[in-house]
C-alpha cells in the first residue's frame, strides 16, 4: 500500500478528503470552508472573527493567529475583542457593511466566540444584533463555549438560555465533524432566516481530535419549498423600527428556522424499531454518552429492533422543529430524554405532544414518579444513562443478558460516586509574580477576582471573596458602609483590568470607598494560555488611566527598575 502524502498544513489547504484536526483546529477552518462554498456559488464574501477567550475556547485565537496566511488568503479578518459585548456589536456592524453601497464584497459572515459568562454579558448586543437580523449573503454563528462541570470557570454554566432569552436558534453538534457541518448548516440558516445563530461548544467536541471528511461540498443545503417568505423578506435592513423587528422575529423568523431545519433534517432517528416503544430524544455530547451507555448495554442497531427502541439525534435544540418530534413519538409509549443541565428540549417536546391522543408519556429530568432521574447540575455521565435506558428497557421485556449488564452498570455508577482519595489544590507557577503580589499585609483582607489570583483564597494570604470578570472591587463598595473593616486590597490582573476592570475602578473611586487595587502588569492573559492583552497597555499607561479616575496614590512596584528610564511620563 502507497502512504499518501501528508502535511501539517493540510488541515486548512486540502479542499476535499480527509485531515486529522482538532475541534478547535475545525472551528479554524470553517470560514476557509464557508468562502470556498461561496466563491464556487459566484459570491465574493468576506468574514470577520471577534470575541474574547476562554476555556474551551481559550486556544481559538492562539490557533487563529497561527493559520494568519490561510485566514488572509480567504478573506477573513480575525480581531480579537476587547471584550465580548463589544466583540458582538462589531459583529452586528458586519452585516450592515451594504448599507451605502460601498461595500468590498457581497457579503461578510461572521463569528462571534466566547465563554459561558461572556455569553451572559452578551445579552444586549445579542437581541439587538438579532433583532436586527443578517445580510443576505452575510450571517452569523455564535460560539457558546460551556463548562458544564466548572473545570475552568467559577460558575458551571449552560448558555442555551441566554439564547433563547435573545430568540437565536441553537445548534448542538456531536463530535468533531459535526462541527463543521453544523457551522456550514449554521451560516445557511442564518442568511436564510435572518437571525443569528447560536453553536453549542464543549470540551468534549472542542478538545477533542478526530479524522474529518473537509469536502467543502458535503453539506448539501436544502431550501425550504413549503415556507411562505414575507414581503421584504427576513434579512436586516435599514430603516427598520423596534416594533418591526420584533414582529418579524416572532412571527416569521423562527418559523423560517424551522422549516429550515425540517428540510435539512437537522433532526434525525438513528435507531429505530418496528414495533418501537421506547424512545429516547438527545442531543450533542448528550446523545455521544446515549451512544456510550448503548454500547455498555450491548444494544446495536438489530438489538434495538428487537427491543423495540427508537434513537432521536437533535441537531437544532431550540426551536424544536415539531412535526419531526411529533413523528419520532408515533407509537411510543415512553420518552427518556436525556440532555445535559437544565431541561432545553424536554419542555418543547412536551408542548409539541400535549393534547394529542395516545401521546407517549415523557421523562428526563424527573422520572415517572417525580424524583430527579437525570439532574441538572454537574454533568451526565454513560453509567447513569445505561443504568436508566435499561431499567424502562427491562420493565418491557425479560432479557436475562440486558439485566446482569444493568447490574453491572449499577456497580460501576456506585464506584463513580465515591470520593478520590486526595484532591490536588492548584497553586501559582514558579516564579509567578503572584507567589508574591497577593500576599497581604498582617491584619489586612484581600478580595479575589478573575483569573490566576483566584487561587490565593485557596493559600494562607487571608483573601476571600470574588467577583464575576471586571467587577473587582465593586463587591467592596456594598460591603464597607455595614462593616467595621475600613480598608480592603483588590486584586486584579491586567487582562481583566483591559477587559472590563477599568469601570470597577472608576465605580470604586465614585463610591469613596478606601479600597486599594493591586493590578498585575505581566502583559499576558495567563490562565487561557498566555495571549497577549488585546490592545495597547503599558505600565505607565494604567497609572495615567487610574489617576484620570481619581486614585489618591499610586505605587509602582517592579523588581526590575531599570526597565523605566528616567523620562517617562508617569
Amino acid at each position: 500500500m502507497t502512504l499518501p502524502s501528508v502535511a501539517l498544513d493540510d488541515k486548512y489547504t486540502l479542499q476535499s478528503g480527509r485531515v486529522f484536526i482538532t475541534g478547535t483546529q475545525a472551528l479554524v477552518r470553517l470560514p476557509i470552508m464557508q468562502h470556498l462554498r461561496d466563491r464556487a456559488s459566484g459570491i465574493t464574501s468576506g468574514c470577520y472573527i471577534s470575541g474574547y477567550r476562554g476555556s474551551p475556547l481559550g486556544g481559538f485565537d492562539q490557533q487563529l493567529w497561527a493559520a494568519g496566511k490561510h485566514l488572509t488568503a480567504h478573506n477573513i479578518v480575525f480581531q480579537p475583542g476587547v471584550n465580548e459585548d463589544l466583540a458582538a456589536t462589531a459583529i452586528w456592524g458586519t452585516q450592515q457593511a451594504h448599507f451605502d453601497g460601498d461595500n468590498k464584497y457581497d457579503g461578510v459572515y461572521a463569528i462571534w466566540y466566547g465563554k459561558g459568562p461572556g455569553v451572559d454579558r452578551t445579552g444586549d448586543a445579542f437581541r439587538h444584533g438579532n433583532l436586527a437580523g443578517s445580510a443576505p449573503l452575510g450571517g452569523v454563528i455564535c460560539l457558546m463555549g460551556d463548562d458544564h462541570t466548572c473545570e475552568s470557570s467559577t460558575t458551571a454554566h449552560q448558555s442555551e438560555f441566554a439564547m433563547v432569552d435573545a430568540m437565536m436558534p441553537i445548534l448542538n453538534p456531536a463530535g468533531v465533524q459535526e462541527l463543521l457541518d453544523y457551522g456550514l448548516y449554521g451560516w445557511a440558516l442564518s442568511r436564510y432566516s435572518g437571525c443569528w445563530v447560536g453553536l453549542k461548544c464543549m470540551k468534549d467536541t472542542i478538545d477533542a481530535s478526530a479524522s474529518v471528511n473537509v469536502d467543502a461540498a458535503r453539506v448539501r443545503i436544502v431550501v425550504p419549498t413549503d415556507f411562505k417568505m414575507p414581503e421584504g423578506g427576513l434579512n436586516i435592513r435599514w430603516p427598520d423600527g423596534p416594533l418591526e423587528q420584533e414582529a418579524r422575529l416572532h412571527t416569521h423568523k423562527l418559523e423560517a428556522a424551522k422549516a429550515f431545519a425540517l428540510a435539512n433534517r437537522f433532526d434525525q432517528v438513528v435507531m429505530d424499531s418496528p414495533n418501537a416503544k421506547l424512545g429516547i430524544a438527545t442531543c450533542g455530547k448528550s446523545y455521544m454518552d446515549v451512544r456510550q451507555a448503548l454500547q455498555y448495554l450491548g444494544i446495536d442497531d438489530a438489538e434495538a429492533a428487537r427491543l423495540g427502541l427508537r434513537l432521536y439525534k437533535i441537531g437544532m435544540t431550540w426551536p424544536l422543529e415539531p412535526s419531526g418530534a411529533a413523528k419520532f413519538a408515533e407509537g411510543l409509549e415512553k420518552i427518556i430524554v436525556v440532555e445535559e443541565k437544565r431541561g432545553l428540549i424536554e419542555p418543547q417536546l412536551k408542548e409539541v405532544l400535549y393534547g394529542k391522543a395516545g401521546a407517549p408519556q415523557v421523562i428526563g429530568k424527573r422520572d415517572e414518579a417525580g424524583t430527579i432521574l437525570f439532574r441538572s447540575n454537574a454533568a451526565l455521565d454513560p453509567n447513569e444513562i445505561a443504568v436508566a435506558i435499561g431499567r424502562r428497557l427491562l420493565a418491557r421485556v425479560s432479557d436475562a443478558q440486558l439485566a446482569a449488564r444493568v447490574a453491572e452498570q449499577e456497580r460501576l455508577q456506585a464506584r463513580v460516586a465515591e470520593k478520590p482519595a486526595m484532591e490536588r489544590t492548584p497553586y501559582f507557577c514558579s516564579g509567578c509574580p503572584h507567589n508574591t503580589g497577593t500576599r497581604v499585609p498582617e491584619g489586612s483582607r484581600a478580595l479575589a477576582g478573575i483569573g490566576c489570583h483566584f487561587m490565593a483564597q485557596f493559600m494562607d494570604r487571608n483573601t476571600a471573596g470574588y467577583t464575576q470578570m471586571g467587577g473587582e472591587g465593586a463587591s467592596w463598595v456594598g460591603e464597607a458602609p455595614f462593616v467595621k473593616t475600613s480598608h480592603m486590597f483588590q486584586n486584579i490582573g491586567d487582562g481583566t483590568y483591559y477587559h472590563s476592570g477599568l469601570l470597577a475602578v472608576r465605580a470604586a473611586a465614585a463610591s469613596g470607598v478606601n479600597v486599594t487595587y493591586k493590578i498585575l502588569y505581566n502583559d499576558a492573559v495567563a490562565m487561557t494560555g498566555g495571549q497577549p492583552v488585546d490592545g495597547p497597555l503599558t505600565v505607565p499607561q494604567i497609572t495615567l488611566q487610574v489617576h484620570g479616575e481619581g486614585a489618591r496614590k499610586i505605587a509602582v512596584v517592579t523588581d526590575e527598575p531599570e526597565k523605566y528610564p528616567s523620562d517617562v511620563e508617569w
